[in-house]
């Protein structure tokens, strides 16, 4: 059997833009909404996904992204656009399981098939003792501005007292 190297290549491409990769638990995919609708192929959507913080017991994080219909969408090979939306929030009592550094990565996704990704990183704000949750996409070549931040103050849940951010930081 003979083998060319287009053709391991474009396979090789085609199995890593199949599969998007993740730091964390794949997100649950909550609906999708229909934006453009497309002729005898899938629609341009937005999607809107939550997960949890794999560090955090208790912070929840929903994000919307666009993805594109058309052919090269059905077929996994559009590059898709920077624009993400981000909310996080306190969903039960708080548990830091261990300590983390300041723009640590919580989740990342490739958003093309090679040179887009698009992650969520979290820090702390000491003085006011909250989470900070930061989603960007970022390309190998330009990068983007495209970014959407949110914040979850750690409140007491029932009788625990929240633990405080700050001590979970390293140095």
């Amino acid at each position: 059997m003979r083998f060319s190297i287009a053709g391991i290549l474009a396979l090789v491409i085609g199995l890593l833009g199949a599969a998007p990769a993740f730091s964390a638990d794949e997100p649950d995919l909550i609906f999708k909404k229909s934006t453009v609708w497309k002729f005898l192929t899938p629609d341009h959507k937005l999607a809107t996904y939550a997960i949890d913080d794999p560090l955090v017991d208790g912070v929840a994080c929903h994000f919307t992204v666009p993805e594109k219909g058309g052919v090269s969408g059905w077929l996994g090979v559009a590059e898709e656009v920077s624009d993400v939306s981000l909310a996080c929030r306190q969903v039960g009592p708080v548990t830091i399981k261990e300590k983390f550094e300041q723009g640590e990565e919580m989740f990342r996704q490739r958003r093309s098939l090679v040179f887009k990704k698009m992650q969520i990183v979290r820090g702390c704000d000491v003085k006011r003792n909250v989470l900070v949750y930061l989603v960007y996409s970022d390309k190998l070549i330009e990068g983007s501005p495209k970014n959407s931040t949110s914040t979850v103050p750690l409140m007491p849940w029932g009788d625990q007292a929240p633990p405080k951010c700050g001590d979970y930081l390293t140095d």
